[in-house]
């Protein structure tokens, strides 16, 4: 495996930030010229730090499917909107340009998101396109496109169904000036790559209205999407393994969720 910190250069346009690699190496006894997906992963933690829960065990159980993986420290607060926009940008660049290096499949540049981090991968589906974002950072709107998103319980709106704490750190302060743009639901286009989204219909944190808002405007634009709502759990789920959840807190019916990596990976293959 090639694990290694990757740090990236925001030229002056967000405050410089790392990612972490996963990644398989290429075998003569298997294939050689292999190219992989990546996933880049995006934790949650409502912008006031990155769960690791939502990092390294996410990141081994995708290795474990054939993925390469890649880690992004984005920052959190006080950097606000669209700082972990560009951060995620230069991310998905940087992989694009050095996808012979890393065999990766340039056309298969994921973006996966968990809650707060969920908003972020969202933001990179809606947001791509347009030249404003991308042209920060000398890039053009192909360099940034991620391919697919994978929404984990993501936050996704700045409505009335809101994880509030969140979308006010993404907007630094200025959310009655930012809420149209932070609702993710409102950007959907055309134009946004196909989506997996998954959550709970019991989420007392992010209401599971925010995964069906989003949901919406995909089928409303065509977009191709798969959604899974599992019946009752809480938030923060991550792999819904005794790997991201001490066992005094793992509950019986919490395996019937850890499935969703493989839905994921099925969807994917599909694409």
């Amino acid at each position: 495996m090639i694990y290694q910190k990757i740090n990236l250069d925001l030229k002056g346009q967000a405050p410089d930030c790392a990612v972490q690699t996963y990644f398989h190496e290429n075998s003569a006894e298997i294939e050689e010229n292999r190219k992989r997906p990546l996933i880049l992963v995006c934790a949650g933690g409502g912008m006031t730090y990155r769960s690791f829960r939502e990092e390294e065990p996410v990141a081994v159980k995708l290795l474990s499917l054939g993925y390469h993986v890649a880690v992004l420290e984005y920052s959190c607060e006080p950097a606000a909107f669209p700082a972990q926009l560009l951060q995620a940008f230069a991310a998905i660049a940087y992989f694009r340009q050095h996808a012979d290096e890393y065999h990766i499949n340039p056309d298969k540049i994921y973006v996966m998101g968990f809650s707060a981090g969920g908003h972020l991968a969202g933001q990179t589906g809606v947001f791509w396109h347009k030249p404003y974002y991308a042209g920060k950072l000398s890039l053009t709107p192909n360099e940034v496109r991620p391919n697919a998103l994978i929404l984990c319980y993501a936050v996704l709106t700045a409505g009335e169904f809101t994880h509030e704490p969140t979308v006010k750190r993404y907007a630094g302060g200025e959310l009655d000036v930012k809420r149209h743009t932070l609702s993710l639901e409102k950007q959907v286009s055309a134009d946004t790559p196909p989506t997996f989204l998954w959550g709970t219909v019991t989420d007392m944190a992010v209401p599971v209205e925010n995964t069906l808002l989003f949901s919406k405007a995909l089928r409303a634009n065509k977009v191709p999407m798969e959604l899974h709502l599992f019946g009752s759990g809480p938030h923060g789920l991550s792999l819904a393994s005794e790997e991201t959840f001490p066992e005094d807190r793992m509950q019986p019916y919490y395996k019937d969720f850890a499935v969703w990596p493989d839905l994921m990976h099925a969807w994917l293959k599909r694409l």
